[in-house]
């Protein structure tokens, strides 16, 4: 399916149970209808990966997809969006790549580029290498472009390091 040029893109993950919304799964769905709630328009989601934690370590799976939203916030604002969520949801940040009930990542807005310190960094700076975010992604859209060097989602997929991997769930 073709890709309309402004597309922006949301990775959500999960790998701890939420006391309020359930299971991993249960939580990434209810992130969903808060994104809804906040404004920003879902207009569609890849379905639901099981993935092993990156980098390895003795966690629970994830659980992953990308969705794609439409919204007039700038990216600053939706990413504030989405952090708050983050936090109402029950997510604290006190170590990188720990195990957590809910994450929230832009992955990109449109063709826009920011780097150097610019928040957000777009498109997310770690997109290309995790098969959590371009398998669902590639599913969603398989024809949208990384910005930067024009790989489609489909390309990048292809490309993984060995061992990456993420499951589709049924």
């Amino acid at each position: 399916m073709p890709v309309d040029e402004f597309v922006i893109l949301i990775a959500l993950g999960a790998n701890l149970p939420s006391p309020r919304y359930g299971t991993p799964r249960q939580t990434c769905e209810a992130a969903l209808a808060a994104l809804a709630a906040a404004g920003v328009r879902v207009l569609r989601c890849s379905r639901w990966y099981q993935s092993d934690p990156v980098p390895p370590s003795d966690q629970p799976p994830f659980v992953n997809g990308v969705a794609q939203v439409a919204t007039d916030l700038t990216p600053a604002d939706l990413l504030a969006v989405l952090h708050r969520i983050e936090t109402e949801f029950g997510r604290t940040r006190r170590q990188r790549n720990e195990a957590r009930v809910i994450d929230l990542d832009l992955l990109a807005y449109g063709t826009r580029i920011s780097t150097g310190g610019e928040a957000p960094e777009l498109p997310h700076p770690r997109l290309a290498d995790r098969a959590f975010v371009l398998l669902p992604l590639a599913e969603l859209a398989p024809d949208w472009r990384h910005p930067v060097d024009g790989r489609t989602a489909v390309d990048m997929a292809a490309r993984l390091a060995p061992g990456q991997t993420a499951e589709p769930m049924d």
